[in-house]
Order: structure tokens, then C-alpha cells, then sequence
């Protein structure tokens, strides 16, 4: 009797047929690799790139994903579509990066100097760790609709503006700052004389011839504006109201 081409092994399953052994599993079509968190973290910057470059609006899945260079249903397989995309970005890089930022004003309490000093200071370290955030934050917070305002409003505003106009308040309250000084506005100046000239840089380098000027610099004028102000005289300060 012939025996068949392909004979049971010992407990009755079939043996591999001859001139092969058993194939590999063949991994799904989409599914990451090995490297996945790496290409998830990748997508994350690509994102980031293409949102100060062209706008939310503007940027679509497969121009991060050609950013990136990683194949465009992996953008689909982690995040599905767009706005989960953007809620990632949001969740991974934009609000631990002003995290960092509010732990370290917070932990001034309510001296005025200190809070000035930290949130002057943590500007500059925020941004030499996230070089985009300045143009982002002009380009997606200040433009008439622009994609991360409800950030600042929903998240950012409770933790860090609100909470610090809170602190300058109460000092007016107990007398340790000017009280010709609105809270509110003295947040706002703090952002101005920071982030402002930071996003603009390019420019008034340029236009100055000013490249000699780090943040550093742009550190100490800040610091020393507000703590001495303009410093004019009396009868000029009393002529200008």
C-alpha cells in the first residue's frame, strides 16, 4: 500500500508538507510593527510641524502621515480620524508642556516678584524645550478661528492666567501691588512682553540687525521693565493722565 504524501505525526495532526517547514504568521495588513510607539510619537510631531506650517484647518491625515513618512493607514489604525488626532496632540505634547509651566509658578505662592520672575522664566524654558509653541500659539489661540482657542479657555485658563490674575488680585487686596494695576491686565502684559516677542523674533532681528539678542536678554529688559517700569519723571507721569 502506498503511503499517503503526507503522513500523520505521532498524535495524529498532519507534518508540514516536505521541501518547507511551517510559514510564518504573515502580520495583518495595517497593523503596526515593532517600531509602533516610535511611529506613534512620530505622527505626534509631524502633526505639530504641519499645524505651524499650514494650520489645523489646512492639514490633513496624509500630509502628517507623508511628514512622518509612515504609511497613512497607521494614522488610522491609532487615531481614526482627525479630531482624535487632534485631542492626542492636545493630551501627549501641548498640555504637559504647560504643565511644566504652572507647577513652577505655582510653587511661588503669592509673592508678586516670584510669580513675575517664575512665569518669565518658565516662558523661556518652555519655549527652548517646544520651539513651535510660539507659532502655534499665534496662529491657533489668537487668529480668529483658530483650532486650540477652546484649549486655552476649556484647560489652560483654570491652571495658569486665571490662577495667577487670582494671586495678583489678592497682593493689590493686601497692598503689595500697585493698585493702579489690574489683574487681569497685568496677565495680559505678562504674555505680551513673553511669548509675543519670542513668536516674532524673525522679525525684529531682522529688522533691528538685532541677532546679538537671546531670550536671555529678552529676559533681564522684561524683568527690569516691570520691576522698575519706565521709570519717567513725576511731572511727565502726572502730564500723561
Amino acid at each position: 500500500m502506498s503511503q499517503p504524501a503526507n503522513p500523520p505525526g505521532p498524535r495524529g495532526r498532519p507534518r508540514p508538507a516536505s521541501g518547507g517547514g511551517a510559514k510564518s504568521r504573515r502580520r495583518p495588513p495595517g497593523r503596526p510593527g515593532a517600531d509602533a510607539p516610535d511611529q506613534r510619537e512620530r505622527v505626534l510631531d509631524a502633526a505639530i510641524a504641519c499645524w505651524v506650517e499650514h494650520g489645523i484647518a489646512a492639514t490633513t491625515l496624509r500630509r502628517i502621515a507623508d511628514q512622518a513618512e509612515v504609511n497613512p493607514a497607521l494614522l488610522h489604525y491609532y487615531f481614526g480620524d482627525k479630531a482624535r488626532l487632534r485631542e492626542a496632540v492636545i493630551e501627549a505634547r501641548i498640555l504637559p508642556a504647560f504643565e511644566g509651566l504652572r507647577a513652577r509658578v505655582a510653587g511661588e505662592g503669592n509673592d508678586v516678584a516670584g510669580l513675575v520672575a517664575g512665569f518669565v522664566q518658565g516662558i523661556g524654558a518652555l519655549v527652548a524645550a517646544h520651539p513651535w509653541l510660539p507659532a502655534l500659539w499665534v496662529r491657533e489661540v489668537l487668529c480668529e478661528g483658530g483650532g486650540l482657542r477652546d484649549v486655552l479657555f476649556e484647560r489652560l485658563g483654570p491652571r495658569l492666567p486665571l490662577m495667577m490674575a487670582g494671586r495678583f488680585a489678592e497682593a493689590r487686596e493686601r497692598g503689595e501691588l500697585n493698585a493702579d494695576l489690574d489683574p487681569r491686565l497685568l496677565m495680559v502684559s505678562l504674555v505680551g512682553l513673553t511669548m509675543f516677542p519670542i513668536a516674532g523674533a524673525p522679525v525684529w532681528r531682522q529688522l533691528f540687525g538685532a541677532d546679538d539678542l537671546d531670550f536671555d536678554a529678552l529676559r533681564r529688559h522684561t524683568l527690569a521693565l516691570l520691576d522698575r517700569g519706565l521709570e519717567l519723571p513725576a511731572a511727565t507721569v502726572e502730564a500723561s493722565r
